[in-house]
Order: structure tokens, then C-alpha cells, then sequence
């Protein structure tokens, strides 16, 4: 055990700050430890923006469900999968870069980019004492946060980061066991393994939910995926990638 994985190891989301904003220190760390997570060939294919503006973060806050903690935070950030920064790169050397900025391949670079970037600022909030919460509901209107944020052609908003100094702070949410989640060498695909497993993992989660401070409910993670899962939602998600250059327009 050290410092790291202590860290890791108590990773929870908060959704309760005080109104005590994030120092410019603060911020440029977490962006500059951010942007030393790996990247794909050094492409670096994410932007980081921060949003201060009260009015900004209000439609953001509407946008992904009224969520009050999109508002009442330290600092929000919203990372983006980026590639505008390399189609100006095949202007300025004359290069014809973009079938392969269009390629799905690409797309998943700077998807994995950002998302490897926005860990790196989670561990380096959490190691100051701060909590956050991802916000996955900005994709709920894509459209809008482009206009919002003033997003250029192959700029994706993929989820914003609540930052700040936690108010409440949540029991710890339990994750799959160790068992369902690692496989050695090959896939295991036991199926009456995987149901025993998930239905230990139910008892476990619906344990958790009936104990917890707050917001307690009779509930399991099954339950709550399969009414999740069939129920289709961001279908506009496509149209915003051919919109903003990752696909090809058919």
C-alpha cells in the first residue's frame, strides 16, 4: 500500500460541495497532471475546458438533468475528444489528413485520450482533499453544448468533472468482485457462473442501498441496468459525430 492506492482505493463520487472555489493552483495542477497521462502516439487528441460563467453552468446543469451539483461546485471541467488542433496541423504542412481524422479508428484515440487525461485530474483532485463527480448528462444534448461552449468541427463535449471541496460524502458504492471483472488469458464465459456471481453481487448491492445515509431504496444492479438498458437513449449521438467531422457522411 502508499499514498496511490490508498487514494484510488477510496475513489468516490460527490455530489455535495461547499461553495469554496478552486485556487488557480488547484486547477493548473490537476490540468497539467492531466495532460500527463499516456496518449495515444503522442497525439493528444482531448481539450479541457473550464467552465466559471453562472449562466454557462446553469444550461449545463439543465442540460444533463438539473443536476444541481453541475452549479454549486469548486470548479467544472469538460473534457473533450479533440481533433481540430490536427486538421490545422495538415493545413500548416500541407498534409491531407482528413480520411483519417473521419476514421473510426481515430474517434476511439481521442475518446480514450480524454478519458485517460480525466482519470489523471480525478487522482490528482483526490489526492488534494477534493471530491468529484463525472457528469455523462452533457451528452444528453450535444448540440447544445457545442453552441454553449463555441465547439469547432472535430470537437466532441464528451462529460464534464465536478470539482470541489466535498460538503457530504458518501459511503463507498461497492464494484463487481475482483473474479467477475479480471480474467487470466482467456474470457470466461460461464454463464451460470456470471449469474451466480451477479446474483451475489445483487445481495450485496441492495444491502448497500437499504444501509446507506441517504437516498435509501430497495434496489439491486441488475435491476437497475435491465431498466436502463431497455430504454435506448442519446440516439442523436451519431448525427453530432458526422456533424462534427468523425464520420463519414453517407
Amino acid at each position: 500500500m502508499n499514498q496511490v492506492i490508498d487514494t484510488l482505493l477510496n475513489h468516490r463520487s460527490v455530489r455535495s460541495f461547499t461553495n469554496e472555489t478552486l485556487t488557480d493552483e488547484q486547477i493548473r495542477l490537476i490540468v497539467e497532471s492531466a495532460q500527463r497521462a499516456s496518449t495515444s502516439s503522442f497525439i493528444q487528441a482531448y481539450s479541457i475546458i473550464g467552465v466559471t460563467d453562472p449562466e454557462k453552468k446553469a444550461r449545463l446543469a439543465e442540460i444533463a438533468g438539473n443536476q444541481q451539483y453541475v452549479i454549486d461546485n469548486g470548479h467544472f471541467f469538460v473534457f473533450c475528444a479533440d481533433l481540430y488542433r490536427h486538421e490545422l496541423i495538415g493545413e500548416l504542412r500541407e498534409a491531407d489528413v482528413n480520411a483519417t481524422l473521419e476514421t473510426d479508428e481515430k474517434l476511439l484515440v481521442a475518446v480514450i485520450d480524454a478519458a485517460l487525461a480525466s482519470q489523471n485530474a480525478v487522482v490528482a483532485a483526490e489526492s488534494m482533499g477534493l471530491g468529484i463527480c463525472y457528469i455523462g448528462g452533457i451528452r444528453n444534448d450535444m448540440f447544445a453544448v457545442k453552441e454553449l461552449l463555441s465547439l469547432p468541427e472535430r470537437v466532441l463535449p464528451l462529460f464534464g468533472l465536478a470539482v470541489g471541496v466535498p460538503e457530504h460524502v458518501e459511503d463507498q458504492k461497492p464494484r463487481l468482485p475482483l473474479e467477475h471483472i479480471y480474467h487470466e488469458n482467456t474470457y470466461v464465459a460461464d454463464t451460470e457462473q456470471l449469474k451466480q456471481e451477479l446474483d451475489a453481487y445483487d445481495a450485496t448491492i441492495h444491502d448497500y442501498y437499504a444501509a446507506r445515509g441517504s437516498n435509501q431504496r430497495s434496489d439491486t444492479w441488475t435491476g437497475k441496468m435491465g431498466r436502463m438498458l431497455s430504454k435506448p437513449t442519446r440516439l442523436d449521438v451519431k448525427d453530432f459525430l458526422k456533424t462534427q467531422g468523425y464520420l463519414k457522411q453517407n
